[in-house]
């Protein structure tokens, strides 16, 4: 392929020339004449760029897996298309905004334009096509607003880990598996619900639908969050706003996210968004600065109903029986027949599970399944943007997912403010499945304005890490929002950090993103004061961790010991003393397990730490030296038995997995992971780092953004382990060595600075439409 067939293209549906500027960090910088062509580039240069991971998402989405994967994958389809949109699209598309539809269309016919492209040259398509054996499939407009599952829902997994902790060992205990807030919370078991209904297994069908199916991309349920701050003017050290965003998601190959530069009239947005959605959902657009974090917004209910003996298809509402609903689909299977699947829905929505023995099913209201629900579509209308009124304005049609949105403007603006639609609940709060015979129903949302929000704060700073922050005074027990808010300790970092300057920096604010303080560590550690060793090497450690300074970096010797010894032996010994008072000893193990799970790496250390440093429920001396001692055994095991070889990050490390690696039975290819290499921080730390049982970093911000407001060019991003999804592309894994560093790239913005560091040019041309097949045929 000569480079100008590598660079120049003809594209049907384009009015005008586009050229795509890619810069040395693999951004591409889009310049159209229209905004219609803009979308469709945009489209085609993410199919360019994504091309595998953009098919994957929208056969995942649809249920098709089966399709090219085979029927091993039939149930994980079955699932999918339960969370479908299946509204009316008229009403889906005029609750984003008056041309999200339009949006949508251009964006999706340029990818359909790159799949054609691929279908007439197939040495075009990313490898992972020959690998599995498939070639990609035709896009419809419809695929990206009618899939959901992509996104972040909350609370059914608390609330369903509540019922059952309830069921089995009583409020006691989950008080101690989870902090509700705001405080004080008492837990009311709703009127007619019977706990014993609800089986362990009940969100299975749920977790097919919304977990991916191969490594890496799930990020452990409960594990996601993220940073975000705006800066006054009186905070920094040019004069000028400051935004700083890093949303924590699972760590993957290729990345989630991904950075663009879209320019035509009426739009000049730099940022990142998901790669299969038109648009930008973080970034700046020369007029305000903006970023979210989640805010978690209890947008979901499991209903629990009594179904008829002997028909388990009809279940008892407003005191008769109501028939479910019936969708009858075939999902086809690569070598096999096709398969009929029955997808069946109460008037709540999808049925999930059934316990005939019971006579009890259960299904799932969910506001993210109706109309102006997709995750992330609604970037559409705000990041347009001429200015903080505008943005505000744009926010109130923003369905989901719950987000804390920060902005930033050159006048010096910055403030903070919640959006998504919260469902009101008249008379339950949501925190507990319910019965699902008419007693408790939804009474439309919370209107936008009723929500919180601040403008120019006094302390010239506004942050938010997912922690419970409605102020003082807010309705939540009669306006909900959720009691089930992410662990303060982030927030706590943040805050002690900003409040203690006033010239911030973009490059102090990238250190900010990537500490690795850990404020858990801090109250632990002084109950080693009166502690001596039994044996000269606890001895030492004791020494160590008193001479530590908190600091979870990847080279330190204290941080892998204090790791070990609080996650696996401090909080279960404490978690464990506590259990005493509440369950017999024979249940004591169950209830520790489901306090502490093994799959939880980041949970709640509120709760861990009460116990420590309280005067009843502390550990004596005698259990504290025991619990270390296990720990320092258990580090020299893994590490050798001389503390000066230990390091964190000999035992803490980054690694992404491409999905292959699951889809593809024979020899694994060079490119299906990336790493390893040493990381720092943990699950309690401002640069969020969780791991699993091998160590090996979950969730984490690989992609961060900090915004110098008005001096745009001086911005800086990161996005691991690059921006092209291509093994064959440069930009495949090319910043993760710099990300695993806690580094950062300049994201340019002015066209001057964009052209001195482009690397490569591509050149959009019209062309007739093709005249062979059918563009959307599938």
């Amino acid at each position: 392929m000569n480079a100008r067939a590598a660079n120049d293209f003809e594209i049907p549906g384009l009015a005008g020339p586009v050229e795509i500027l890619v810069d040395r960090w693999g951004v591409p910088h889009l310049y159209a004449d229209s905004q219609d062509d803009l979308f469709l580039a945009q489209g085609f240069n993410a199919a360019r760029d994504r091309l595998f991971q953009l098919d994957l998402w929208r056969r995942r989405g649809l249920g098709l897996l089966s399709q090219v994967f085979g029927g091993q994958y039939v149930e994980h389809d079955r699932a999918a298309r339960l969370f479908l949109y299946r509204g009316d699209m008229a009403e889906e598309w005029s609750a984003y905004g008056e041309d999200t539809e339009r949006i949508t269309t251009a964006f999706v016919n340029g990818i359909n334009a790159y799949v054609s492209l691929c279908r007439r040259d197939p040495s075009r398509l990313p490898p992972e096509f020959a690998t599995l054996g498939y070639e990609p499939a035709y896009w419809d407009p419809s695929d990206v607003a009618r899939i959901r599952s992509h996104g972040l829902q909350y609370n059914l997994h608390d609330e369903v880990a509540r019922a059952l902790t309830l069921r089995d060992h009583g409020a006691g205990v989950e008080d101690l598996r989870r902090r509700r807030e705001p405080a004080p919370h008492h837990l009311t078991v709703p009127e007619g619900l019977d706990l014993s209904v609800i089986p362990d297994d009940v969100l299975r069908v749920y977790d097919l639908a919304t977990v991916p199916p191969w490594p890496d991309a799930a990020a452990l349920q409960g594990i996601d969050g993220s940073n975000n701050w705006v800066l006054a003017p009186s905070r920094t050290a040019t004069g000028r706003p400051i935004l700083a965003n890093d949303p924590h998601r699972a760590v993957t190959l290729p990345a989630l996210r991904y950075i663009a530069h879209l320019t035509a009239p009426g739009i000049d947005v730099i940022g990142a968004g998901e790669p299969a959605l038109p648009g930008l959902s973080i970034g700046h657009n020369g007029n305000i600065a903006f970023g979210f974090t989640i805010f978690p917004i209890d947008q979901e209910d499991l209903y629990v109903y009594e179904t008829e003996p002997g028909n388990s298809r009809a279940y008892r509402y407003a005191r008769r029986w109501e028939a479910m609903t019936r969708v009858t689909e075939t999902i086809p299977v690569k070598g096999g027949e096709p398969v009929e699947v029955e997808l069946w829905f109460t008037r709540h929505g999808p049925v999930i599970h059934e316990h005939p023995t019971r006579d009890a099913a259960f299904a799932v209201r969910a506001a993210w399944l109706g109309p102006g629900m997709a995750p992330y579509l609604g970037s559409t209308g705000y990041m347009r943007a001429e200015g903080p009124d505008a943005f505000l304005a744009a926010l109130r049609r923003w369905g989901a997912p719950g987000e804390n949105q920060v902005y930033a403007a050159p006048d010096g603006t910055v403030g903070w403010r919640p959006a998504g639609r919260v469902p009101v609940r008249p008379n339950w709060d949501g925190t507990l499945p319910v019965p699902g015979d008419g007693r408790y129903e939804w009474d439309g949302f919370l209107d936008a304005d009723a929500l919180p929000a601040e403008r120019d704060p006094d302390q010239g700073w506004f942050a938010t890490a997912n922690q419970m922050n409605l102020p003082p005074g807010y309705p939540n027990d009669r306006d909900t929002v959720t009691y089930d808010w992410y662990a303060p300790t982030r927030h706590h970092r943040i805050a002690e950090e900003l409040d203690a300057r006033a010239d911030w920096t973009v490059e102090d604010c990238v250190r900010l993103q990537t500490d690795t303080v850990s404020l858990p560590a801090r109250r632990i550690l002084p109950l080693l004061a009166e502690l001596t060793g039994d044996d000269p090497l606890t001895a030492r450690a004791i020494g160590l961790l008193r001479e530590w300074d908190a600091d979870v970096t990847a080279g330190s010797a204290a941080a892998a010991l204090f790791e070990i010894w609080y996650r696996r032996h401090l909080r279960p010994a404490v978690h464990g003393k506590a259990l005493r008072e509440l369950v017999p000893e024979a249940d004591r193990a169950a209830a520790l397990a489901r306090i502490l799970p093994p799959d939880d790496p980041a949970s709640d250390p509120r709760v861990d730490l009460d116990l420590l440093t309280g005067a009843e429920t502390g550990l004596d001396p005698g259990t504290l030296l025991a619990t270390l001692s296990a720990a320092v055994g258990e580090l020299s095991a893994l590490l050798g038995p001389d503390p000066a070889a230990w390091t964190w990050g000999a035992l803490h490390h980054a690694r992404v997995y491409h999905p292959v690696t699951a889809l593809h039975d024979g020899p694994r290819p060079p490119w299906a992971s990336v790493g390893p290499a040493p990381r720092g921080g943990s699950g309690d730390t401002v640069g969020v780092a969780p791991y699993g049982p091998d160590f090996r970093q979950t969730t984490g911000a690989t992609f961060r953004l900090v915004v110098d407001v008005g001096s745009w060019d001086d911005s800086v991003a990161m996005n691991s382990p690059g921006q092209s999804g291509n093994p064959d592309s440069e930009h495949y894994s090319d910043l993760f060595a710099t990300w695993a560093a806690d580094g950062s790239f300049p994201l340019l913005y002015s066209r001057e600075q964009v052209e001195k560091h482009t690397a490569r040019t591509i050149t959009l041309r019209p062309s007739a439409p093709p005249t062979a097949q059918d563009p959307k045929g599938r």
